[in-house]
């Protein structure tokens, strides 16, 4: 792993957030994140469609609205969440980021969505069921009174737990590795972005938790190898 100082990335991107400069590391993990995080869920968005969105809301070519909404949405709530890493991580926070990355969109306006609020009908992950509605409050304020996450493989084990309860109707993906991008920064666990070029891995490690954590936790560590490689360079040592 690039040498990276896990403690100061958080400082960095708190300052680069406030002073809006560009170019920088807020500026990147925005871009990919956003473009990562929707392309995994199916956003037919490119990276350089993603990056004018964010740099000068203007794009071209043509492209669903929803992809569209849902990116500007993303940035919202990446920038949300690093304005509140004081905050406890509650059940209204969760539900906070749902309607930030939902809002406007098709899904929204649909009479059975629960815009910002747990699911209402069943569903699916992967083809296994999820945790029924009528359990969703009980599961997620159960895995809300868990200590935080200080390791990689907490953050694993946390995230598989999320993503099995599968608490909103859509958008448990985005929302899930935002949580997990937040416990990285609060823990100074190195952090790392989950890359829709590995998708079929993080899948994999996700299916096969129950029977096998360690798929998981590998190819999050391979993420935090890629992440520490490409902005080693832009995180200072401790002031």
């Amino acid at each position: 792993m690039a040498d990276i100082d896990t403690r100061m990335v958080r400082q960095v991107l708190l300052d680069q957030r406030h002073s809006r400069m560009k170019g920088g590391i807020y500026h990147l993990n925005q871009i990919e994140m956003a473009y990562n995080s929707n392309h995994i869920e199916g956003s037919q968005l490119t990276e350089e469609q993603t990056r004018r969105i964010f740099e000068t809301q203007t794009i071209d070519g043509q492209t669903s609205v929803d992809d569209i909404v849902e990116t500007v949405n993303h940035f919202a709530m990446f920038g949300y969440m690093l304005d509140h890493l004081e905050d406890p991580l509650d059940a209204g926070k969760v539900k906070t980021y749902h309607r930030l990355l939902k809002q406007g969109t098709s899904d929204a306006d649909k009479p059975w969505f629960a815009l910002g609020d747990w699911k209402r009908l069943a569903n699916e992950v992967g083809g296994k069921s999820t945790t029924p509605p009528d359990r969703v409050d009980s599961a997620m304020s159960e895995l809300l009174a868990r200590p935080s996450p200080t390791t990689v493989e907490d953050i694993a084990d946390w995230h598989s737990a999320f993503e099995t309860i599968h608490p909103f109707q859509d958008g448990n993906g985005r929302v899930g590795r935002i949580i997990m991008f937040e416990q990285c920064l609060n823990r100074s666990v190195a952090p790392f972005i989950v890359l829709d070029s590995h998708k079929d891995y993080y899948y994999r490690g996700l299916a096969n938790y129950a029977s096998e954590h360690g798929w998981l936790v590998d190819t999050f560590k391979a993420f935090q190898d890629a992440y520490a490689a490409r902005y080693a360079g832009m995180i200072p040592s401790s002031r």
